[in-house]
């Protein structure tokens, strides 16, 4: 009777301390992992530059927080603005920790949505434009901040005399429900004019005129300038279609409008700047940064770029300092 009583106290012992280790283990895990985050992300549409943006954003702040410390709510708008608002309303009722909003329609509505949740934007070109901010000075001073894709705008107007020194006649082709494409096509006309060239804006709504508009600016122009624009982004085939056989080269704002439709480009990684993004928003996660305080941050590097097939198509010499595109 003794021995089994001693067995007994031995089991019950043994029991006690695997049962005591588990616990150790699964705090020891516990601390290790700490929160876990819910990061809604919305995204205005489908396109290369976009895409590479909210890759970057989520690699970057999945190596800030560690594997499985953050959860991605990854929705698409599909181009429309009512669907922006639609997203960020469901991730304002879930309550998520921060908001990554992709594109100026996706910041409208974040920020219009929420002025408690973290939010940052990416591939914005113009925050004062964007949030119609009358006294913008680098820092919204709300839940808002983010990095911005603007390139130098005068450099870019100056691809004209470098592409094409014959020219006269400029067209701009850009989405007229984009503010800061209008932005960016008011500063490049500007620039363009003090340079001697003729310019003419030529807007569509939507991607059902973007042929027809596109045909109107090639019959007039012997260039088009497009800006980082979603719309035309979404749309580069189409307007191809349309510039290629007429002849008339585009300089491009972005890269992906230049592989889909351009011939040149000075432009950014946008893989980069969503990494930029989510190097901000792991601050934020972690209580390092006040998003009120934090100001909005710009590319650092851009690249004179231009698409080799198009080029050879149109029958362009390229200019020296140009890099081709990677496809």
């Amino acid at each position: 009777m003794k021995r089994i009583l001693s067995m007994l106290l031995v089991c019950a012992m043994l029991v006690m301390m695997t049962a005591l280790a588990g616990c150790t283990a699964t705090e020891s895990q516990q601390s290790n992992t700490g929160k876990v985050f819910t990061v809604g992300i919305c995204q205005l549409v489908q396109h290369e530059a976009l895409d590479a943006a909210t890759k970057g954003f989520k690699d970057a702040l999945s190596e800030a927080l560690g594997e499985g410390n953050v959860v991605f709510d990854e929705q698409n708008a599909s181009g429309e603005a009512t669907n922006c608002t639609t997203i960020v309303n469901g991730f304002v009722a879930k309550n998520v920790d921060l908001i990554m909003a992709n594109a100026t329609p996706a910041l409208q509505a974040a920020a219009a949505g929420t002025d408690t949740i973290p939010v940052l934007g990416t591939s914005i070109t113009e925050y004062g434009v964007a949030l119609e901010l009358t006294d913008f000075n680098g820092v919204v001073g709300t839940n808002v901040s983010g990095t911005s894709d603007l390139a130098p705008l005068d450099q870019q107007a100056a691809m004209f005399k470098e592409w094409f020194p014959e020219a006269k006649n400029i067209g701009l082709l850009y989405c007229s429900a984009e503010p800061n494409s209008k932005y960016q096509v008011d500063t490049v006309q500007a620039e363009l004019e003090n340079q001697g060239y003729t310019v003419t804006q030529y807007s569509f709504t939507d991607t059902n005129d973007v042929t027809t508009v596109t045909q109107n600016a090639c019959e007039h122009s012997d260039a088009l300038y497009i800006p980082t624009d979603n719309t035309a982004a979404s749309n580069t085939e189409a307007i191809a279609n349309v510039t290629m056989p007429a002849k008339v080269p585009v300089i491009a704002g972005e890269v992906g409008i230049l592989k889909g439709c351009g011939v040149a480009s000075l432009s950014i990684s946008y893989y980069d700047l969503g990494v930029a993004t989510g190097k901000m928003a792991a601050k934020i996660l972690k209580g390092e940064a006040n998003v009120a305080e934090m100001p909005v941050e710009y590319a650092a590097n851009f690249t004179k770029l231009y698409n080799p097939a198009n080029c050879e198509a149109l029958g362009l010499s390229v200019p020296d300092g140009y890099t081709a595109v990677e496809e």
